[in-house]
């Protein structure tokens, strides 16, 4: 009987379908698996694999000095005056240099070997031949042995064997020119600003550094030459981002120590952490110099030293309040960087956004909190002011949630529109979500679609109020944003706090069009702009419903776009007869079950989470600016500078 469960109909699969793709062909075709994707940010990671490397030349104690140079043609060139990556012939590969093998197969580099580096950020063995296999051109010269050599790439392949090309006397280390492939990256580009950022961060996470940087492309207010170089380290670093602001000590907590002294094995730990009363808190982390926006072990190795040593001073001065202090409290108002050096670092995704390496959380944490304790003793007047400050954020915590059930069980009736606001019946904020909706219709979809134990709906009318520019009495005047704040239970601007949110998740959820792009667009700009720390924790996401459902006989498909209809259509869905095509001119259009199955149900939806530049905040607050603010000539301008980047459609 089990047999009748299995179809015998659709194309063989058998040993035949198996398909093996060599060398860097994997990469091009599946780019997303090797570095996080073909968007802009996965652009710039190209950048930051080469640098990374140089950056391991420097941090091993093997050059002193990295150039980062973007010239007129959009390509980078990265060099050091390291050792020089190896060009004699590899034992494994007769009739290949070193060179090559490294930049044309996945995995090889000096990286895997604790004898060649002590820590690196390159551990997974990926990077430089990733850049090449996505870039339509590379070069790599390498002065070794007083002998300069050269060899090219294109796309993965090389395109000659290395050559010596001559003397080279003065000069060593390597220096790796590429090109981002325009069949994979499309008309973006590399923008010098965010590079110039990236460059500048890495030379305050090692003191040892000269790194300069020097661009043939302008970008606003971005210099064309400079040069980094920080003895400061991260308290240098905290102290210029910081810069005027009031902060609860006159200077940070910073130290740096090695594990080597600690515990004998290879790596440090630095950091710098102050407290502030007017802007949010931060943590900026790093292993082996590679950014970690998604944090880690090293972060709750940190926090959990700081959270023990104010407890514990606490303690010591009779403050019996202390103890209510928890880690999201350190996190208001908290100002700190964190970067660590260790061997053979264990990272989540290749792009390595989170380290997780457990052993990182207990050497953190030792090195950490026996500082921190010196520190607080040496300087009773900041340790008094910090302490006071974090108690005081605690009792607001507690009360918080001591109102909180009032507030869910009363937020309904503060709504204006009776009924508008479809609540679940969840009394914990833990799991539930709440999801935006476009119109009347939609949301009497969305209902019966909904798991109303943990899932509650709030239909809107329309476009909302674009809050940029707009005055605070049409704010607060505006039933659709009212409605909003009433429901999350927060306030707007200086008065939003983040753990009065009554839900965990708040899904945009609008129609697949350009109407239902600008509709989430507004909502986004309102949360960005008025509610900014629902954002950076993870509170913010955009459903993707389907734009299409594909029908052939008992297949059924649905798709997001014209493009994927299109592939489906050509391909075929495995069924017999016509394939019929329904386009979902909205939400409503569609029945409970396929919106359930498609958008709301948590085992089958995609959700994707709003998230905000780490590297460049500032640059998302401008381009907020540009795009929805109240200068039309500002629009126009982004327009004219990216429309080159638009390709021309077929109507």
């Amino acid at each position: 009987m089990a047999n009748d469960l299995l179809s015998t109909s659709g194309p063989t699969y058998d040993a035949s379908s198996i398909e093996v793709l060599e060398g860097m062909e994997a990469v091009r075709r599946r780019p997303g698996m090797y570095i996080g994707g073909t968007d802009e940010r996965a652009l710039h990671h190209m950048v930051a694999e080469i640098l990374d490397n140089a950056m391991d030349e420097a941090v091993a104690g093997h050059a002193n000095r990295i150039e980062v140079e973007v010239h007129p043609d959009g390509s980078v060139t990265v060099r050091d005056n390291g050792r020089g990556i190896p060009v004699d012939p590899h034992p494994k590969f007769p009739g290949k240099s070193a060179l090559e093998v490294i930049l044309c197969t996945l995995h090889a580099g000096g990286k895997f070997s604790s004898d060649a580096y002590s820590t690196s950020g390159g551990l997974n063995g990926v990077g430089s031949s990733v850049v090449n296999a996505l870039s339509d051109h590379v070069r790599v010269e390498v002065a070794l042995n007083r002998e300069l050599y050269v060899q090219e790439f294109s796309r993965g392949q090389p395109r000659g064997p290395i050559r010596k090309v001559g003397p080279a006397p003065n000069r060593r280390g390597t220096a790796f020119t590429f090109h981002p492939d325009a069949e994979i990256f499309g008309h973006q580009v590399l923008k010098p600003a965010r590079l110039y950022k990236m460059v500048r961060s890495k030379a305050y996470l090692f003191s040892g550094v000269e790194i300069r940087w020097k661009s043939a492309l302008p970008d606003g207010d971005t210099p064309m030459e400079a040069t980094f170089h920080y003895p400061g380290g991260l308290a240098q670093f905290l102290t210029d981002t910081l810069d005027k602001t009031t902060t609860y000590a006159d200077t940070p907590f910073a130290g740096k120590v090695s594990f080597k002294e600690k515990y004998g094995i290879p790596g440090s730990v630095e950091w710098a952490i102050n407290w502030t009363p007017v802007r949010d808190g931060f943590l900026q982390s790093y292993c082996n110099t590679v950014p970690t926006p998604e944090g880690g072990t090293h972060e709750t190795g940190f926090w959990a030293a700081i959270l023990k040593g104010i407890r514990a001073y606490g303690e010591r001065v009779k403050n019996r309040k202390a103890d209510q202090i928890t880690r999201d409290d350190m996190l208001t108002g908290g100002c700190a960087v964190i970067s660590v050096f260790i061997r053979e670092p264990s990272f989540v995704g290749q792009t390595k956004d989170r380290l997780s390496t457990e052993e990182a959380a207990k050497w953190v944490e030792n090195a950490v909190r026996d500082h921190f304790d010196t520190w607080l003793a040496a300087d009773p007047k900041s340790a008094g002011a910090i302490l006071d400050f974090l108690v005081l954020r605690a009792e607001e915590r507690l009360k918080r949630r001591a109102d909180k059930e009032t507030q869910r069980k009363t937020a309904t009736k503060k709504l204006r529109l009776p009924g508008k606001l479809v609540d679940c019946s969840a009394t914990d904020r833990r799991g539930t979500e709440i999801f935006i909706v476009e119109g009347d219709s939609a949301g009497g979809s969305a209902k019966g679609a909904r798991d109303r134990n943990y899932q509650a709906l709030l239909p809107l009318k329309g476009k909302i109020l674009n809050v940029l520019g707009a005055a605070s009495n049409k704010l607060n005047d505006n039933s659709e944003i009212r409605d909003i704040c009433e429901a999350l239970g927060v306030g707007m601007g200086t008065r939003f706090r983040v753990d009065d949110l009554r839900y965990e998740k708040i899904i945009i959820m609008t129609d697949a069009d350009v109407d239902g792009a600008h509709i989430a667009s507004l909502l986004m700009t309102f949360f960005f702009t008025q509610m900014r720390p629902l954002i950076d924790k993870g509170h913010l996401y955009l459903a993707c419903p389907p734009l299409y459902r594909l029908t052939q006989g008992a297949k059924r498909l649905y798709v997001a776009d014209d493009a994927e209809k299109e592939e489906w259509l050509a391909k075929g869905l495995g069924g017999k007869g016509k394939i019929d095509v329904q386009r979902f001119k909205g939400l409503g259009e569609m029945d409970a079950k396929d919106l359930k199955d498609t958008t709301m149900n948590p085992e089958t939806r995609k959700l994707i989470r709003v998230t905000i530049d780490e590297e460049e905040p500032g640059d998302t607050s401008d381009l907020v600016e540009r795009l929805m603010g109240k200068k039309p000539e500002l629009r126009f301008q982004y327009i004219q500078e990216n429309a080159r980047f638009v390709e021309e459609l077929d109507v």
